[in-house]
């Protein structure tokens, strides 16, 4: 009783101080154009969002990379993409998990992150150094101790958003399921 007490005021102070954030203010819309990138991918390559998208769709997973410790929903979805990677495969997909975070030893957060994952070449891990690609996107959790909003889109070979899904918590992400029913035609 007193937990359903305390949401209920802790929703009431987010709806009166105006801090109430909607997913749906986040992040490009189905339908628009998604904004050309460039970013390092973990293993020192460039990766452009254009040159992806010339080989098929991109799935793009904006995890919260390292706001202090390795998100263990992070963690989780990535293995659950990981496990369907052959689906992508099928699919024609490019996944791409965008690992944002403070420059200052970002590189080796990420390979904390990954470590002792092996993944296929058509995974990608890129790194988003000072939140440069998050804010580019309308995706940063601008609060303490957090990075970016936990997000994915798919992005057709025209480079338009076909699907997107933003969460405001540290749940509620897309599945790899709901990644690849987008994927189809």
């Amino acid at each position: 009783m007193f937990r359903s007490i305390r949401l209920a005021l802790l929703g009431a102070l987010a709806v009166l101080s105006g801090s109430q954030v909607r997913a749906a203010d986040h992040g490009p819309k189905v339908g628009t154009a998604a904004k050309e990138f460039e970013l390092a991918a973990l293993g020192g390559a460039n990766t452009k969002l254009s040159a992806l998208t010339k080989d098929g769709p991109v799935v793009l997973v904006v995890l919260r990379g390292n706001p202090g410790y390795q998100c263990p929903i992070c963690t989780r979805q990535f293995g659950e993409f990981l496990g369907k990677a052959d689906d992508f495969k099928k699919a024609g997909a490019h996944v791409v998990f965008v690992y944002p975070g403070p420059s200052d030893k970002l590189k080796e957060k990420a390979a904390e992150f990954v470590k002792g994952k092996d993944y296929p070449a058509h995974f990608a891990i890129l790194l988003d150094p000072d939140y440069t690609f998050t804010n580019a996107y309308g995706l940063r959790w601008d609060a303490k101790n957090e990075t970016a909003y936990p997000s994915t889109f798919v992005i057709g070979k025209d480079g338009k958003v076909s699907y997107a899904k933003v969460s405001t918590t540290h749940g509620g992400r897309a599945s790899a399921a709901e990644a690849l029913k987008a994927l189809k035609p």
